[in-house]
C-alpha cells in the first residue's frame, strides 16, 4: 500500500515543479518526497489555559511523526475560550468557531494533499471542529487531546473554572468576603489544561476516545503528564499503521460508534452540547445521528459517574481509577458497548479493552455499579411540546426533580437575568425564560453558564428553571432546558412567552408546555415581527444565514 497517496499529486508530479521547489525550500530532500505526509494542525495560542501548551504538543508529536519515517508538518487553527467569552457578547463567536475550524483544517489538508491528519486540540469547540473536518476529508486520522487541567484549591477547597463563576454568584447575593471572592478567582485554575469536571471538553475528548477516533486514555491523560507525552509519539505509531491499512474516519466513525460515544456521554454525566456536537460530525460523516438516537440510549442507559458538575470529583479522579477504557470495559462486560467497532488503533473496541484493568467498586466511588446508579437512566433528555416543537435538551441529574410548573419570568438576554437576579426580580418557583440567543437570534447560540452560575451562587438552583433557545455549558447544572427549536428568532413559541404565564416541565413525559389558551397564542403570533438581524456584517451575519438548527446540530454546509 502506498502511503503517499494523496501527496504525490505534489511530489511526484512533473508538470508542478512549483511545489516540489517550495518542497525543497522548507528543508525536504530527494528522498522525503516519496514519503507520506502528515498535516499537524494545533488550535494552540497563549491566551487561553485549555490551549496554552498545545503547540509544545504538537511538536512533540511532529519529531514522532519524523522518527517514524513520514514528513510531519504542522500547521494551525483558531480557538475561541469559552470561559473568557462566557457572560460577553464574544461568546457568539464560541459555537461559530468550531465551523471555522472545521473550515480551516479541511482547507489546508485538501490544497496541500496531506495523507493523514493528526489534530492536538482542547477546548471545547476544538474537538467537535477538527473531528468534522476529518470526517469531510476522510483520510487516516487521529486526534490528541490537550488533556486536563489539575484542581486549583483556596483554604481547602478543592476549585475549577465553575467555582470561578458561581463565586460570582455569591458576591451577587452577598454570600461571600472579598478576601475569599479574590482567592477562588486568582486560584480556580492553576495552569495548562482543559476545564476539570465532566465539562465541554472532557465530555468530548471522553465521547471521541469512545469512538475510537483518539487513542484509549487520550480523555483523562492530564495536560502536563508523562503520559501525555507518549500519547503523542503513540499517536504517530498509529497513524503510521493507518496509512498503512488505508483506515479512514468513517470506517471507524460509524451509527454504532456513535453510539457508543453517546452511551459514554450518558454513563458520565457529560454536556449537553454533546448532543449539537455529535450529530454535527455525524452530518460530516455521512450519518444519521438524531436527537431520538440521544433520548433511545438515554431510556436505558444509567448516569453513574459522580463527576462534576453536579457530583464530587473531576477528571483527574476518573484518570487515577483507569480512565475511559476502565469505564468502557465495564459498558461492554454489560452489553451497553458494541465490541467490534474498528478503532483508530487498528483493533476493535473489544481488543483495545481486553487487557485493562477492571474497575474495583470497593476501592473507588466515582463511578458507580449499573446496579446502584445516580440515576436510572440518563441525564440527558429530549422534549417537545408547544414551546419545543423540534425538540430541546434537558440536562436532569436526578437530583433537581423531574417536573417543574410555575410562573414565567422572561429575558431577552442573559445580561438582562444577571441584572434580575441582583433586583430580586428572579424568585424561587419561577420558570427563567432566556431567549433571542438561538443560533440566529443570537446569533451563535451562546452558553447560559453565567446565568446558571450566577442562580446557583444566589442560592436559587433547586428552586427555579431555566428555559432557553440558546445552550448551556458542561459547567452547568440545575433544572435547565436549552436548545428549544424553533428559536424565538425563527417564530418559535418561546418567543412569544409573556411574564407570569404558566409553564410547565415533565422530564418522564418528555414534555414542555406554555400553559396558555389557543386563542391568546393567536393574537401573539399576529402580532410579533421578526427581530432585525443582530449581526450587519462579518462572521456572525454569514453565520446567521448558513446555520441550521440546533435540532440540526447547528450546521453551516447542509442545504
Amino acid at each position: 500500500m502506498e502511503l503517499n497517496k494523496y501527496s504525490k499529486t505534489l511530489t511526484q508530479d512533473p508538470t508542478l515543479p512549483a511545489a516540489q521547489a517550495m518542497l525543497y525550500g522548507i528543508g525536504l530532500t530527494e528522498s522525503d518526497l516519496k514519503k507520506a505526509q502528515v498535516g499537524i494542525v494545533s488550535t494552540g495560542y497563549d491566551g487561553n489555559t485549555c490551549n496554552m501548551h498545545l503547540n509544545d504538543l504538537a511538536k512533540e508529536v511532529k519529531t514522532a511523526v519524523w522518527d517514524n519515517d513520514l514528513i510531519g508538518l504542522i500547521f494551525n487553527t483558531i480557538g475561541v475560550s469559552d470561559g473568557m467569552s462566557n457572560g460577553t457578547e464574544g461568546m457568539r463567536y464560541s459555537l461559530v468557531s468550531r465551523e471555522i475550524i472545521a473550515d480551516s483544517i479541511e482547507a489546508v489538508c485538501g490544497a496541500q494533499y496531506y495523507d493523514g491528519l493528526i489534530a492536538v486540540v482542547g477546548c471545547d469547540k476544538n474537538m467537535p471542529g477538527a473531528l468534522m473536518a476529518m470526517a469531510r476529508l476522510n483520510r487516516p486520522s487521529i486526534m490528541v487531546y490537550g488533556g486536563t487541567i489539575a484542581g486549583g484549591h483556596w483554604k481547602g477547597q478543592e476549585l475549577n473554572i465553575i467555582s470561578a463563576f458561581e463565586a460570582l454568584g455569591k458576591k451577587l447575593a452577598g454570600n461571600i468576603t472579598p478576601e475569599d471572592y479574590k482567592g477562588i478567582i486568582q486560584n480556580s485554575c492553576p495552569g495548562a489544561g482543559a476545564c476539570g469536571g465532566m465539562y465541554t471538553a472532557n465530555t468530548m475528548a471522553s465521547a471521541i476516545e469512545a469512538m475510537g477516533m483518539s487513542l484509549p486514555y487520550s480523555a483523562s491523560n492530564p495536560a502536563l503528564s508523562k503520559e501525555k507525552s507518549n500519547e503523542c509519539r503513540d499517536a504517530a505509531k498509529a497513524i503510521y499503521h493507518l496509512l498503512e491499512r488505508d483506515l479512514r474516519p468513517r470506517d471507524i466513525m460509524t451509527k454504532k460508534a456513535f453510539e457508543n460515544a453517546i452511551t459514554v456521554v450518558m454513563v458520565l454525566g457529560g454536556s449537553t452540547n454533546a448532543v449539537l456536537h455529535l450529530i454535527a460530525m455525524a452530518t460530516c460523516a455521512g450519518v444519521e445521528v438524531t436527537q431520538e438516537d440521544f433520548q433511545r440510549i438515554s431510556d436505558k442507559t444509567p448516569l453513574i459517574a459522580d463527576l462534576k458538575p453536579s457530583g464530587k470529583y473531576l477528571m483527574e479522579a476518573l484518570h487515577k481509577i483507569g480512565g475511559v477504557p476502565a469505564v468502557m470495559k465495564y459498558l461492554l462486560e454489560k452489553g451497553y458497548l458494541h465490541g467490534d467497532c474498528i478503532t483508530c488503533t487498528g483493533k476493535t473496541v473489544a481488543e483495545n479493552l481486553k487487557d485493562v484493568k477492571s474497575l474495583d467498586f470497593n476501592a473507588q466511588d466515582v463511578i458507580l455499579p449499573l446496579e446502584k446508579p445516580i440515576k436510572a437512566t440518563g441525564h440527558l433528555q429530549i422534549l417537545y411540546g408547544n414551546l419545543a416543537a423540534k425538540g430541546s435538551v434537558a440536562k436532569i441529574t436526578g437530583k433537581e426533580g423531574e417536573k417543574f410548573k410555575g410562573p414565567a419570568r422572561v429575558f431577552n438576554s442573559e445580561f438582562e437575568l444577571n441584572d434580575g437576579i441582583v433586583s430580586g426580580r428572579v424568585k424561587a418557583g419561577d420558570v427563567v425564560v432566556i431567549r433571542n440567543v438561538g443560533p440566529k437570534g443570537a446569533p451563535g447560540m451562546p452558553e447560559m453558564l453565567k446565568p446558571t452560575s450566577a442562580i446557583m451562587g444566589a442560592g436559587l438552583g433547586k428552586s427555579v428553571a431555566l428555559i432557553t433557545d440558546g445552550r448551556f455549558s458542561g459547567g452547568s447544572h440545575g433544572f435547565v432546558i436549552g436548545h428549544i427549536t424553533p428559536e424565538a428568532f425563527e417564530g418559535g413559541l418561546i418567543g412569544l412567552v409573556e411574564d407570569n404565564d404558566p409553564i410547565e416541565i415533565d422530564v418522564q413525559g418528555h414534555t414542555i408546555n406554555l400553559l396558555v389558551d389557543d386563542a391568546t397564542l393567536a393574537k401573539r403570533k399576529a402580532a410579533w415581527k421578526q427581530p432585525e438581524l443582530r449581526a450587519k456584517d462579518g462572521i456572525l451575519k454569514k453565520y446567521a444565514k448558513q446555520v441550521k438548527t440546533a435540532a440540526d446540530g447547528c450546521v453551516t454546509d447542509q442545504d
